[in-house]
């Protein structure tokens, strides 16, 4: 199942003009506040209407200005999670799932309703009311009365931006498995490069209401001319595997031919996980550097470099794992002689697990 979407939409100030594919999985609209993030997943769930658009869900179409076609919101078999779950507070959990089915005249799959229930953990709640709710819990009844209203097509509307650290973290795990576990497509919005770097399988960058970048996420990530959120939160994403737990509190991650250390994680043996490297810090040298306190030091070969500002430049380097981004400064790449093909080492001085967050 994919949507497809082609958008012009003008405001007093503001003109939104997109178009892109989102293919099955989970597609992250990523930007800054103002890129027209929102305007996308109000148009799609027919919230707004746009000036011009076609948007169609597997060949269904919900809008098509040409044709004058408009489809209302409420006949649009969409799930929607906001910022703030928008629990209906005299209702029950139990009631509060129920609720999409009920709106849409149909009975509840006691199955389905099983299966949701247990993949968003939620059993022990179903009697409560939301004000006996932590943030963490309100957002994943949210996911799960999104789930079943049988929807086409799941819309996210930043939902993590009102919780702190903790309950993101909580609520990370549910959002993958609804990504892995089902057949929905998800529009996610965020301006969070840690959840995208965890949860996208598809980036759609935004910037001034365009698209400047699409495609896998470890691609757009990896792209040092790609920057929607500023140079500073740039950096790279590879997928790894945990390979061994050491005795001296250290885990090590198994990256094509190469191993990263870091503090070690409560997750098993042989668990894929993608890590996020800040290109902030990242270090290059020409030889491979000794007497250092860095544990993380990979081998690779200079692809591209993109120069940032008047005195700073991202440098994309090639290693066995996948792309890795360098921050340094213009005069570096001078002295250094890096250039396309040069051979290098990448010194990695934090690698974040992209829940970390």
């Amino acid at each position: 199942m994919s949507l497809s979407i082609s958008i012009q939409h003008a405001f007093a100030d503001f003109a939104l003009d997109v178009a892109f594919e989102a293919p099955k999985g989970l597609t992250v609209l990523y930007g800054r506040s103002g890129s027209g993030k929102s305007t996308i997943i109000n148009a799609v769930s027919g919230l707004i209407r746009p000036h011009r658009a076609k948007i169609s869900i597997d060949g269904q179409v919900l809008q098509d200005s040409a044709a004058g076609l408009f489809k209302s919101a409420h006949k649009r078999k969409l799930g929607y999670i906001f910022q703030d779950s928008r629990l209906f507070p005299h209702l029950t959990v139990a009631r509060n799932l129920d609720y999409g089915a009920r709106a849409a005249r149909r009975s509840v799959d006691a199955m389905q309703r099983a299966r949701v229930i247990e993949m968003l953990g939620i059993g022990n709640l179903l009697d409560r009311k939301p004000s006996a709710l932590s943030g963490g819990e309100k957002q994943r009844v949210a996911i799960g009365r999104a789930l079943l209203a049988d929807p086409q097509l799941i819309l996210a509307d930043e939902p993590l931006s009102s919780l702190d650290a903790a309950r993101k973290a909580e609520i990370l795990p549910y959002f993958e498995r609804v990504r892995d576990e089902t057949d929905i497509p998800i529009i996610y919005v965020s301006h969070s490069a840690n959840e995208v770097a965890r949860l996208a399988t598809t980036v759609i960058a935004l910037e001034n209401g365009k698209v400047i970048r699409k495609g896998p996420a470890l691609d757009v990530l990896a792209d040092p001319t790609v920057m929607p959120m500023g140079v500073s939160q740039v950096g790279a994403v590879l997928n790894v595997r945990v390979k061994a737990h050491h005795s001296d509190g250290l885990t090590e991650l198994s990256a094509g031919h190469d191993s990263y250390f870091l503090p070690r994680l409560q997750t098993d043996i042989g668990v894929n996980l993608r890590v996020r490297l800040p290109a902030s810090d990242v270090m290059l040298a020409l030889g491979r550097p000794s007497g250092l306190s860095a544990l993380n030091i990979v081998k690779g070969r200079v692809e591209a470099i993109q120069n940032t500002g008047a005195s700073s430049a991202i440098v994309k380097v090639s290693t066995s794992a996948g792309f890795v981004l360098a921050r340094v400064t213009q005069r570096s790449v001078t002295a250094m002689g890096l250039d396309l093909g040069v051979s290098c080492f990448a010194i990695v001085k934090t690698v974040a697990i992209a829940s970390d967050i």
